[in-house]
């Protein structure tokens, strides 16, 4: 999967607009059914250190980013409206505020450009995504976010979860003591803590929680908490230290349960997909464990693991492309959506893909209807009740932003 801006050299088959918003990032992308990415821009939600990110707030910065981003998405991608075949969002999971964003800007222009609606699960979208992008084909897959920890694989048609967290996710985990640090969230406090470890030089032993086919972080996080401020006050270790010590227990956790996977479905492949796997150690330790068994390891940096819209917009023309999409009464959104949930009928092979979804996707739009911002009104109106007392009293707000 590559990029390409160029209208030029735009793809042949049909194009997709996605909206991603579960968490503290916005992106909206325009992919091809090919897996080309067209364009693929987002901004994040940053919080001052030793602070994480509210639902209200989050909500709040990505209405603030969703039209810049739109016009960006189309622009970039050198595509109107008209050459979309539909629009796809986050259904979920996530966190309920942020999700409403993408889930309103989609309905808004569904409705305005003509174009179905596919309501994408976000963990299943990372899925597709690292796949398309490395090549996998049929990988055990580790998936590892401040939101979620599965060992996934697929078989007769979902993908099947084989072990996960029973608390919180690594990336949570990871996220929380960087807020003990006060370590900067810029670019994320996952990230400052991976750059930190590689100074550390002293292991010290935690707690190493798994049970089965599972992981526990919490009971880890809360000793080294209390741990933190016991040494570091002595002098008996430093920040570096307890970074490194927390990466490597958290990651060998995950290889153990991801090797045991592969044993089971008897794969020699596998494919770790989410914002956490963009850390280069975990990335290591599982190429480690791959190469001992003979397989391979697939990963993707940056612009692919961390959330973004064009993997929304791909992993739902998949689904359109096979007869999915989503009307307009049940284009909700959920902060519960388990992977296996989802039927993925395209990895079943014997089910053709549509031939004529492009042409019968395409809509009468004049050059003025199909202009970005004509969804600005409609986008407003949406978002009307959550701007304040004048539309919504609290009781009502709070349900909106918890």
């Amino acid at each position: 999967m590559t990029s390409s801006p160029a209208a030029s050299r735009r793809p042949p088959g049909p194009l997709a607009l996605g909206l991603e918003s579960s968490a503290n990032k916005i992106g909206i992308g325009v992919v091809a059914l090919s897996g080309e990415i067209l364009s693929n821009p987002r901004h994040t939600y940053v919080t001052p250190p030793g602070h994480g990110f509210l639902p209200r707030e989050t909500a709040h910065h990505h209405l603030a980013h969703l039209l810049p981003l739109l016009r960006a998405a189309l622009g970039e991608a050198g595509v109107t409206p008209a050459d979309l075949a539909c629009v796809c969002y986050t259904k979920g999971p996530g966190m309920g505020a942020p999700l409403q964003v993408a889930a309103a800007a989609a309905r808004a222009l569904s409705l305005l450009w003509g174009k179905p609606l596919v309501g994408v699960n976000h963990c299943v979208a990372h899925v597709e995504m690292g796949r398309a992008v490395t090549g996998a084909v049929d990988p055990v897959v580790l998936y590892v976010s401040g939101g979620n920890t599965q060992v996934i694989a697929y078989s007769e048609g979902r993908y099947r979860i084989f072990g996960e967290t029973i608390d919180i996710a690594v990336g949570n985990c990871l996220d929380r003591f960087a807020r003990v640090l006060e370590l900067s969230n810029d670019p994320s406090p996952g990230y400052n803590i991976e750059q930190l470890a590689k100074k550390g030089e002293k292991f010290i032993d935690l707690p190493y929680v798994v049970k089965g086919m599972d992981v526990s972080f919490s009971g880890i996080l809360s000793f080294i908490e209390a741990t933190a401020i016991e040494k570091l006050k002595n002098n008996e270790c430093t920040p570096a230290d307890l970074c490194y010590s927390l990466q490597e227990t958290l990651f060998a956790m995950l290889v153990e349960i991801t090797e045991r996977a592969m044993a089971h479905c008897d794969s020699k492949d596998v494919l770790i997909v989410g914002g956490v796997g963009c850390n280069e150690r975990l990335q290591e330790m599982m190429r480690i464990m791959c190469a001992e068994r003979g397989g391979r390891l697939f990963a993707t940096d940056d612009r692919y693991c961390i959330d973004n819209g064009a993997m929304i917009a791909y992993t739902g023309l998949l689904a359109y492309a096979h007869g999915m999409t989503t009307p307009l009464e049940e284009s909700t959104f959920t902060q519960r959506f388990r992977t296996d949930e989802v039927h993925a009928i395209w990895r079943e092979k014997e089910m053709p893909m549509l031939t004529n979804i492009h042409a019968h996707a395409m809509a009468e739009v004049s050059k003025d209807e199909a202009s970005v911002p004509t969804p600005i009104a409609v986008i407003l109106v949406l978002f009307l009740p959550i701007q304040g007392n004048r539309i919504l009293g609290k009781e009502a707000r709070d349900m909106y932003f918890g």
